[in-house]
């Protein structure tokens, strides 16, 4: 871990109320690739559908991507990249060259841990043997895989532009070239009943692999689903999924870690664990996010969303300047506290009580009431050195996230 001392920090030290962190977190750095062959119906990420009579622009956005760093490495100087990970919208429409040449930037700007995790999310209808082996020798060494079912008919419900076959052929080819790789799996489907998610997850786990991550399908506004909602299971036949999938998984022996994620031993997403316990990370790319530690702030940025605009952004000037980002503000004392609590609670086993002025610079005092009360509603377990949710807690997440939540006008976190 990075001491303070080795950061150039655009903080002063002279503010003695300001929480200080006396290291920094590690520190991980996303890469979003926006484009899609399509719009799923129920995706609110920033993705957008290529047009066959407007290409990508590939070498322009890797340029874009390679100033974007270069603009933030003297917020994150002398420290190392513990992961990398391509997301999207659909990274693996890249070429094998072009990932390699971003891959090549980084290592050049910023120097990665030994044994880095460096992953690409990938669809199954754009996987092609030779392609995947070149991902393999750029420098990919973990591959996640949005399969999302099984079934042919939920497939089609979801906008997939794969099919069952094709799902199956594209973990045969990531097999022979990746042994860390997770599957994306969806439950709450319109139409899927108990035992067809009960065939998914098992089927799923047929294919032992090293992580599986499954999320319950929910209809996000700005997308079709939420304008046209299609007919979903209700909450029970919902529950009723959930806890089939997760004995299935636990009967698999894939552990249980984060609210939606499973890994078989020493596999967990170095990357995503990152995230949840309030770890720093780069995000350069359209739209994308970053959360960077100084020894006196923690400051959140975003690029600008739309490529086009992003592109204008960062190439109309010079590298080193910070154009792409739209966003920037600093958090608050009660930002600190409650976002490490709604990350860390994820965790099925919770965190180190240290951890919390490790990541946020306030004594764990400064959050003892609400976790008194969480406590009394069964939501959480501790001790002197952990805290866990319980299973109560787990099924009832925004119920104990709420009661972290700042109250307008409270000094709970000022003291």
């Amino acid at each position: 871990m990075a001491t303070v001392a080795t950061i150039i920090s655009k903080t002063s030290p002279l503010d003695s109320q300001a929480p200080r962190l006396k290291s920094l977190p590690p520190l991980s750095l996303y890469i979003h690739i926006p484009w899609c062959l399509k719009k799923c119906p129920y995706c609110d990420f920033n993705s957008h559908a290529t047009h066959p009579d407007t290409p990508v622009p590939e070498d322009a956005y890797i340029t874009a991507l390679v100033r974007d760093l270069e603009s933030m490495v003297p917020n994150v100087w002398g420290r190392r990249l513990t992961s990398v990970f391509f997301g999207g919208g659909t990274p693996s429409l890249f070429s094998a060259t072009s990932i390699d040449k971003i891959l090549t930037a980084v290592r050049t700007l910023l120097p990665l841990e030994p044994a880095a995790e460096v992953t690409l999310e990938a669809n199954p209808g754009t996987f092609e043997a030779q392609k995947f082996a070149d991902f393999r020798a750029a420098g990919i060494n973990r591959l996640s895989i949005g399969i999302q079912s099984f079934n042919p008919k939920h497939l089609q419900a979801l906008g997939r532009i794969h099919n069952d076959q094709e799902a199956y052929n594209a973990i045969e080819i990531a097999q022979k070239n990746f042994d860390n790789i997770n599957l994306d799996l969806m439950y709450g489907l319109p139409n899927q009943s108990v035992k067809d998610a009960h065939k998914d997850i098992h089927t799923t786990c047929s294919m032992d692999v090293s992580h599986i991550s499954a999320y319950h399908l929910t209809l996000e506004p700005n997308t079709l689903f939420h304008r046209y909602p299609p007919e979903l299971p209700d909450d029970e036949q919902s529950v009723d999924m959930q806890t089939v999938i997760e004995q299935t998984l636990k009967e698999h022996h894939y552990h249980h870690y984060e609210t939606s994620a499973f890994s078989k031993r020493g596999r967990t997403s170095l990357h995503n664990k990152n995230y949840w316990l309030f770890g720093d990370y780069l995000g350069i790319g359209a739209g994308a996010h970053s959360k960077i530690s100084f020894e006196y702030k923690i400051i959140r940025q975003m690029r600008y969303k739309h490529p086009r605009e992003y592109l204008e952004k960062t190439l109309e000037t010079g590298a080193g300047s910070e154009t792409a980002i739209q966003s920037q503000h600093e958090l608050t004392r009660a930002d600190r506290g409650f976002e490490f609590m709604m990350n860390a609670m994820r965790l099925t086993d919770g965190f180190e009580s240290a951890m919390f002025q490790d990541r946020t610079g306030l004594p764990i005092t400064v959050i003892l009431s609400q976790l008194d009360e969480a406590e009394r509603r069964g939501f959480i377990e501790r001790d002197h050195l952990y805290i866990k949710p319980t299973l109560v807690g787990k099924r009832f997440l925004n119920n104990l996230l709420q009661i972290f939540l700042p109250v307008p006008g409270s000094s709970k976190f000022d003291r």
